[in-house]
């Protein structure tokens, strides 16, 4: 193997500009997946909440010509998948798990049947900000051109950080994931509060399909998530329920999405496929590693269970 391009710094540069590319999707779905599970809730549906949200920002795009509608709209649908997660998990005894994949399938057969129409059609992209106009250095114009959501997405893990430990909301929020019978006795509605943490959980993984499809890589179609909105979960687990953990560890399965296509952007030819593989590979690294049948997980809600 031989690496030709921009000489030693090219594969850092790469692979830093792809860790931001790649991991916008995830600190979305990470962020709304934390704020679900600091209820007591977790959502196994934000797979097919991504791509349902990655299908209508870019048809609203396509149809209005303008891509923060349909950023707004993915939200809306987001919120929508996530109220109804968050009503039939309600009930007793109903399994979080078994209704999180029947959302993630109803999510993905639904997006791919109403964005038939839309694979074609091309829509106006999210903006980003040339943050390596300084540089007549083009790789690092490059890897210094970020998109806005990905600045507001490390704003809000900040934002979540202090919410969690400074707000009312966020004190709730705790009381019901700790503890049902503890925020019963302090006269708040469990339920309630797990269903809206739920649509807004829904609704910040639709911004994350949103991006995938109006910026990077910018295009729907019917493949275009590869499983992001499950990892996004383990991610959770292994930033222990912290914001800004989240935002950390997205952009450590961004750099590793993105170590395969550096690698062949600097002219490494052979063996670079397998490096597709990390991603995945890191996800089931952190699933073994934070397994056991022992302890519990530091940080973990202590309410949050597969049952209700």
């Amino acid at each position: 193997m031989e690496a030709t391009g921009i000489g030693i710094w090219g594969v850092p540069l790469a692979i830093f500009a792809g860790a931001i590319r790649v991991s916008t999707p995830f600190i979305f779905v990470s962020l709304g997946e934390t704020i679900t599970e600091r209820s007591g809730r977790i959502n196994l549906g934000l797979e097919g909440t991504l791509v349902f949200g990655a299908m209508t920002a870019y048809a609203i795009a396509v149809l209005s010509g303008s891509p923060w509608l349909g950023v707004l709209a993915a939200m809306a649908t987001g919120a929508i998948f996530g109220l109804v997660h968050g009503w039939i998990c309600k009930w007793p005894k109903v399994n979080d798990i078994a209704i999180g994949i029947a959302m993630m399938q109803f999510g993905l057969g639904l997006a791919f049947f109403l964005g038939k129409p839309f694979i074609q059609p091309a829509a106006p992209h999210l903006p980003s900000i040339p943050f390596g106009a300084w540089s007549n250095l083009p790789q690092l114009q490059a890897a210094l051109n970020i998109n806005v959501l990905f600045i507001l997405g490390g704003l809000l893990a900040l934002f979540l950080w202090w919410a969690f430990r400074n707000t009312r909301i966020g004190l709730v929020l705790r009381v019901v994931g700790d503890s049902t019978d503890a925020a019963r006795a302090m006269g708040i509605n469990p339920d309630r509060v797990r269903l809206l943490a739920t649509a807004v959980g829904g609704s910040l993984a639709a911004v994350g399909g949103a991006y995938l499809s109006l910026y990077y890589p910018g295009s729907w179609n019917e493949g275009i998530s590869s499983g992001q909105g499950l990892m996004a979960v383990a991610l959770v687990i292994f930033a222990r329920w912290n914001p800004i953990g989240c935002f950390l560890a997205a952009l450590l399965f961004g750099g590793a999405g993105a170590l395969g296509p550096a690698l062949q952007s600097v002219g490494v030819t052979q063996g670079y496929y397998l490096f597709y593989a990390a991603p995945y590979v890191l996800t089931l690294v952190i699933l073994i590693a934070t397994s056991s049948p022992t302890r519990s997980l530091a940080g973990a809600p202590g309410a949050l269970s597969l049952t209700k």
